[in-house]
């Protein structure tokens, strides 16, 4: 079993990239205190998601992070978005419609496509000619960074730190 950091034994450079999530969020997620065993790459993923996320209209970038979630299995990720959305204003029908996979949006089948064949035979060209090139590659490189995700959590067998709010 891959040992879990504790928040105040992270890198001190990891800490501080984590603490305003930490005080957020109210705990430390054991994905993090699992990849906290790389604190450069997991600085470098924090970052990556971050500029991929400010590249993105916030609804767009929940698509993806849902979509990927829903569709690996990942409860973690999945809950972590849903009360994402929420608080971002996003409605329940909105998320359910997201999680269901029939949003139907080009951004969503893109996702879809994306991980149905790990990418080849998705047609990018017409998310590019729908959105431009910029947002196409911010999709792609969103996909993939949940993706990433995904792969450790389920691999490790990390069960979601919070319970999904659409389970009232």
């Amino acid at each position: 079993m891959i040992r879990r950091i504790d928040f105040d034994d992270l890198d001190p450079s990891l800490r501080e990239v984590l603490r305003p999530r930490v005080e957020r969020l109210g705990y430390l997620g054991e994905f993090f205190q699992c990849a906290a065993h790389q604190p450069e790459a997991l600085v470098s993923l924090n970052a990556l998601t971050d500029q991929l996320r400010g590249a993105l209209p916030d609804d767009v970038a929940e698509v993806v992070a849902l979509t990927v979630a829903t569709v690996t299995g990942n409860d973690y990720e999945r809950h972590q978005h849903e009360r994402l959305s929420l608080n971002l204003g996003f409605s329940e029908q909105w998320i359910r419609s997201v999680i269901g996979l029939d949003e139907g949006g080009i951004v969503q089948r893109t996702v879809l496509d994306l991980l149905e064949d790990r990418g080849r035979g998705a047609d990018v060209d017409a998310l590019a000619a729908a959105k431009g090139d910029a947002f196409a590659v911010a999709v792609l490189l969103l996909t993939g960074r949940y993706l990433m995700h995904s792969t450790v959590v389920n691999a490790l067998g990390l069960a979601p730190p919070v319970p999904s709010p659409l389970d009232r």
